[in-house]
């Protein structure tokens, strides 16, 4: 009887000792928040002219993966490049009635962002012209750069260099080069050529500068941007 008793009491202290808990279970997994996707521009569209310098923005509402609260950010500015900013404002729906000022050439994108603070990318970028007073003739567009790309790094000795350009009036452009290696550039390669392209030689381990100047044949004349890019 007294080794019974014995049994019984080995056994409870065993069950008591293991406890029935098992393992810790393992943490949640943590969710990461994602950002909203990118707005598509919608109006007004590339390179459209404006005949009201109030123009109301509008571009397609971007989805957000969690169902979270949207603000957008729209840019405006006088360059393509969003250098010259002229407006930066946020608007809770996908349009903002922004008054700009007349005869200017005008570049737009959007952003969005979650109320968690995740932002998408900016969107593609549009250009557009307000109409200006007593004007019969626009001002061409900022040329855009097409190669090399900015900053890129050019291991040949020789490179062609390329770019776009537009005109609200369609008038026929004529494109004045300039190149070097001092910022901004002074040397003119080229005068009043209609070809998007130019071919230059290179040195080794330099630092090069290039700018566009557009011109209309209504002389109306945009200075571009300058652009760089370096050799190896």
């Amino acid at each position: 009887m007294r080794k019974y008793i014995y049994a019984i009491i080995i056994s409870s202290l065993i069950v008591s000792c293991g406890g029935g808990g098992g393992d810790t279970p393992p943490d949640p997994p943590v969710e990461t928040n994602k950002a909203p996707s990118i707005p598509t521009l919608s109006y007004p569209t590339n390179n459209l002219l404006c005949i009201d310098n109030s123009v109301a923005f509008q571009w397609n509402a971007s989805i957000d993966p969690e169902g979270n609260p949207i603000a957008y950010q729209i840019q405006v500015a006088k360059d393509n490049l969003f250098t010259q900013i002229a407006h930066t404002l946020t608007s809770s729906t996908a349009t903002k009635t922004i008054a700009l000022e007349k005869g200017v050439a005008y570049n737009w994108r959007v952003k969005a962002t979650d109320s968690k603070n995740a932002a998408s990318d900016y969107s593609t970028s549009f250009q557009f012209y307000t109409e200006g007073e007593g004007q019969s003739n626009h001002l061409p567009f900022s040329p855009t750069v097409v190669a090399p790309t900015i900053n890129e790094v050019i291991q040949t000795d020789t490179a062609t260099l390329s770019w776009t350009a537009s005109d609200t009036d369609n008038d026929p452009l004529t494109f004045d080069v300039y190149f070097g290696t001092v910022n901004p550039p002074i040397e003119k390669i080229a005068e009043n050529q209609s070809e998007t392209t130019k071919d230059v030689s290179l040195e080794s381990s330099k630092t090069y500068y290039w700018k566009v100047v557009v011109k209309d044949d209504k002389d109306g004349i945009t200075i571009g941007q300058v652009w760089t890019f370096k050799t190896d």
